[in-house]
Order: C-alpha cells, then structure tokens, then sequence
C-alpha cells in the first residue's frame, strides 16, 4: 500500500500519518519526488481503510500495490532515483561506465588499468578481490590485500571502486574498502547477504541471477530497499539458455525497456558476461546504452590472455578506450552523455 502526502503536507502531518499506520502494526518506508512525500507500507499489520487513510490531514491519496515488489515499483516512486557516489550521480544524464579487471593479480596490473580507464572516460573501477569461481581449483582471489590494492588505486586515480562481496560476514570489511558492494548472479538470491547488504547503507549493485526473472530480480532488491538502503542499482548480465556454444550468456536486451518501465531504480548493462566473447562486447555494450541503460560495467585487462580470470571476455586497454567513443556517440543519440 502506498499512501501519497499532499506537496504541502507539514513534518507533522507526515508524522501523524506514519505513527497512524505504525501503531496498526505497519512498516513504513518514506521517499520523496518533488518535495511529494510517498509512504510505503509493508508487513501484516491490521486491516487498513483505504477511504479513511485518505481523510487523514495532509493525505492526498492511498491506494493498493499489486505487485509483490513495492518498494522498488514505479507506483512507489514514479520518479527516477538518483544517487550520489563521490562527484557522480547514479541514475542521471550520463552514463555510469564501471570498468576494470575481473580480478585484481597484483598491484601493477591493478594501477595501469585503474589510469587507462581513467584516461578513457570511465567513472568507476572494477575489481574482484574475492572471486566466486565454479572450480574450487581456481584463482579465488587475493581477499583483504587486493581490497587494499583497489583502495590504492582509488587515492590514484579518484574513480570510486565498485567490488563483489559473496558472504555477510565479509560485508563491514569489503564497506571499509569499497564505494559500492557488488552481489554476484550466483548470490542474487543470498537472503543473509542481501539483508547485510541492506542493513550497511552502501550502494549496491546488485546483478541479475543467470536464471533468474525480472520479478525475482525486483524481489531481491526489495530485501535490500526493506532496510531503508535506497541506493541501488540493478544489472543485467545475461541470461542462461540453450545455446551456449556461442556465447556465455544470452544478453536479456528486453530486460532493459521492461526494468524501466517497472522499477525507478538505475539500470547497468554487463556485456562482457552477457556475451563472453571479446569481440563482441562493443555491439553489446551499445545495444544496452540505445535500450536505455543507465551504465555499463565492462572488464579490462592490460593483457586478457593472460589474465587468471574471464580473460576471453576482457577488454584490451586501447579496445576500451575505442569502445569508450563509440559509446559516446550512441549515448548522444539517445539524450544521454558519456
């Protein structure tokens, strides 16, 4: 249920009906558009009268949520969010463009992409420090060290680093680090995580399952919205289907115009997963920026051949910089910048 505030309802009037519904046995979530105050109900509290809410002072309408994600629902908040990383806002006119290796391997290699990147037009770095691998023999990461790593770069470079985070208990130690907690396909739907993540008030992005569907994307981000934490950004990366001979994923384009008629939260298209295949990834990027995505986030390496992860899929430092132009030049024509 959403109740909408008048635009000139007082603090109190806005108080008064929050403590209404509250004492009901209700959860409220408040936002704002406009200096239009939206209140959000959740849980099972007592039965509520839609015509009595709406003759409360300040009120201007109360009205039901059929979806099963209504924090995260445009009925909720009809308005685009907009956050603020660092000089940067999420959601806006430009584009967010997070590049950088899957994994950090050493400081080297970390600093020389960091700067590339930088140089090239991105606004955000990437880099895996825990790696959640199929194997149990693979390359798993170098935990704290390469958060340190990525810290480092930060302070040289100035772009805000961006990182996955796979348990809740290496959530307060990854927020000392990183500007944005990364939940993982395969940890979509990690309740305890998506709740710690919640709870920590960091931004998110939080990355579509490989079979998962765009309702069971909006309901895990809603776990993390139940927590209060608004700053979330929700990414497609492709999707498993029947041919992955190909291609590593299939990239769900559809996603992109349905998630932003559906939800208000920010849109990442991932085409290096969604694709897999380096020379690919440029059409893929620029299909995601003319569909409407709000940012990319792409891997680069300063040699993918000899990267210890996702190197078939990385990005050489001059290909970056190359597909940086282009995605500028499509962003203009859609009305957006880069």
């Amino acid at each position: 249920m959403i109740i909408v505030m008048h635009p000139e309802a007082t603090p109190s009037e806005i108080d008064n009906v929050v403590a209404e519904v509250e004492a009901k046995g209700w959860q409220t979530h408040r936002s704002s558009d406009h200096g239009q105050t939206m209140i959000g109900l959740q849980g099972k509290g007592q039965p509520l009268d839609l015509f009595q809410l709406g003759q409360l002072p300040g009120v201007l309408d109360a009205m039901a949520i059929t979806q099963k994600f209504k924090l995260a629902s445009r009925a909720f908040r009809p308005e685009n969010t907009t956050f603020q990383i660092g000089d940067f806002t999420v959601g806006g006119k430009q584009l967010a463009v997070i590049a950088g290796p899957c994994s950090v391997e050493s400081r080297e290699q970390l600093l020389e992409t960091a700067h590339a990147v930088k140089e090239a037009g991105a606004t955000f770095l990437r880099g895996g420090a825990y790696k959640p691998r199929t194997s149990p023999y693979s390359f798993q990461g170098m935990g704290e060290q390469g958060l340190q790593l990525l810290a480092e770069a930060r302070e040289a470079t100035g772009l805000p680093v961006v990182t996955e985070v796979m348990s809740p208990d290496k959530v307060k130690l990854v927020a000392v680090y990183a500007d944005v907690l990364q939940i993982g396909a395969r940890n979509m739907q990690n309740y305890d995580l998506l709740n710690a993540v919640g709870e920590a008030q960091r931004p998110v992005l939080l990355k579509r399952g490989m079979s998962a569907t765009l309702e069971d994307l909006l309901m895990a981000a809603e776990y993390i919205l139940s927590h209060g934490n608004n700053q979330v950004m929700l990414c497609e990366r492709g999707i498993r289907t029947f041919d992955n001979k190909y291609a590593r994923n299939t990239f769900d384009v559809n996603a992109i115009p349905t998630l932003k008629e559906l939800t208000h939260l920010p849109l990442i298209a991932d085409p290096s997963h969604a694709i897999g295949v380096r020379r690919h990834v440029k059409s893929v990027a620029l299909a995601g920026v003319a569909a409407g995505a709000d940012g990319l986030i792409i891997e680069v390496h300063p040699n993918p051949d000899a990267a210890v992860s996702d190197g078939p899929q990385s990005l050489t430092l001059p290909q970056f910089a190359e597909l940086m132009q282009q995605v500028r030049a499509m962003a203009q024509a859609v009305g957006r910048e880069a």
